[in-house]
């Protein structure tokens, strides 16, 4: 297994007389702002995903961090020259700017069952930040973590690969002939919605039951095994980790879900490699990692020889340097 990490003297600050831009991850569960300056990674903030109130709470709430992320890092707002989105999906488009259908944030999706205190069926975004901006950048999470890793981790000089987050929901970022795809409206690279199984009991968000997210994401699980003990994912890959033989069992068959996902992106796209990140596999990526690639080695050799699973080389910190990469 080839180890991938963030090489200490990568140097994230801007360079002199460049103007300040601001980053902007957003995620089902947390939204992350900075400000990039000549002096590097400024005001970092987080805070739990708004997902209460009108279809605009969510972009009013990326407004009111980012003038506080300017506020620490005695920026002006209205000197950041460019701002990178890097947001969970799909997209959808309202006259021309980008709302969220995302199914962890819009309960709409699925209705009461999801659980979600919203009916939203999209969060407005694009449209108020190009009227407090001038220079927008929004992409898919996963095509922008792709671009970070393409650019400083573990899928530099690769023509054919994959990046993929495992956490609160599954997020894929496609590259292919040296050119990462975007699709129609911005959306490839929504493999957690491929349909992998006939179980009835996994909703996900976006209304599918069995897609990839709805089994193995890291809300899926307390959502399947919580009537087994198991209250979150953490507790669920721990108990795997220390020997209980139930959760032991349940995290090998996510595995075989989520490795045979990994497979079939690799044998459509002819990949070379696949780095991965997200929560759920950072945290626990020892034990994760050779079953994942278990379900690739030794299946149909001439598309899978030498391709590898890695660590993202960027870390846990993939998202903040995804929405940089965006505005680089």
């Amino acid at each position: 297994m080839t180890t991938y990490s963030l090489h200490d003297a990568l140097d994230m600050r801007l360079p002199a007389g460049a103007a300040p831009v601001a980053c902007v991850d957003i995620g089902g569960t947390k939204v992350a702002i900075s400000i990039v300056n000549q002096q590097g990674i400024q005001g970092r903030l987080v805070e739990p995903t708004v997902k209460e109130g009108a279809p605009d709470a969510l972009a009013q709430q990326v407004l009111r961090m980012l003038d506080a992320s300017c506020a620490i890092a005695q920026v002006r707002r209205d000197n950041i020259a460019a701002v990178g989105v890097a947001s969970c999906g799909p997209f959808v488009l309202n006259q021309g700017c980008i709302e969220l259908a995302a199914p962890n944030i819009c309960g709409g999706l699925a209705g009461a069952a999801r659980g979600l205190p919203n009916s939203w069926t999209s969060a407005v975004l694009e449209a108020p930040l190009r009227s407090a901006f001038a220079k927008v950048r929004i992409e898919n999470d996963g095509i922008a973590a792709l671009e970070a890793e393409r650019r400083w981790g573990a899928l530099q000089g690769l023509r054919h690969c994959a990046y993929v987050t495992w956490s609160t929901g599954i997020g894929v970022g496609l590259c292919v002939d040296g050119r990462p795809l975007h699709g129609k409206s911005g959306n490839a690279g929504h493999a957690g919605h491929m349909f992998v199984s006939d179980n009835d009991d996994a909703l996900c968000g976006c209304g599918n039951i069995g897609d990839l997210e709805a089994l193995v994401a890291g809300n899926a699980m307390p959502r399947r095994f919580s009537a087994l003990g198991y209250a979150d994912a953490a507790g669920l890959l721990q108990a795997a980790r220390t020997g209980d033989a139930l959760a032991g069992q349940l995290v090998d068959e996510l595995c075989r879900i989520m490795g045979r996902a990994l497979y079939n992106l690799v044998v459509t796209l002819d990949l070379q490699r696949i780095s991965m990140g997200g929560s759920v596999f950072w945290h626990h990526r020892d034990h994760l990692l050779p079953r994942l690639q278990a379900q690739i080695n030794g299946r149909l050799p001439a598309l899978t020889a030498g391709v590898e699973v890695v660590p993202a080389g960027l870390g846990d910190r993939v998202g903040d340097y995804a929405a940089l990469a965006l505005v680089m």
